[in-house]
């Protein structure tokens, strides 16, 4: 467990990198490998790249996040990310986001309608 210090330093640390992960426009095209490496220098701080996420499961990206120390509200903003993300052709992620957006629901035992709008969006 880490101490307030150390966990308020990790949750400003994440917000950052949640922060600039929001902040790349995402337009609808095929994208090259300079755009996805901008992606993927953020990804790293929280150990993934575009193509792990591709390949994990929705309970291991979970745990890879929860591992990482995103509380409730971090988790949301990456799955918002990747609904944002799979506008991108060639890369869907609403499934992954959905997983999210359902386990901080469950999880945070706490009802929130933004997060059930999220999630039916997402489902569209």
């Amino acid at each position: 467990m880490l101490n307030k210090g150390l966990r308020d330093e990790e949750s400003t640390r994440i917000d950052n990198v949640l922060k600039v992960l929001m902040s790349i426009g995402f337009l609808p095209k095929f994208w090259n490998i300079e755009d996805i490496s901008l992606i993927d220098d953020e990804l790293k701080s929280f150990g993934l790249s575009v193509e792990s996420m591709e390949n994990l499961e929705e309970k291991d990206l979970i745990t890879l996040l929860l591992r990482c120390h995103l509380d409730w509200n971090q988790l949301e903003q990456f799955g918002d990310f990747l609904v944002k993300f799979s506008v991108v052709e060639n890369y869907n992620f609403s499934g992954k986001a959905i997983a999210i957006y359902e386990y901080v629901q469950q999880e945070s035992k706490t009802f929130s309608f933004g997060i059930i709008s999220k999630i039916a969006a997402a489902r569209k």
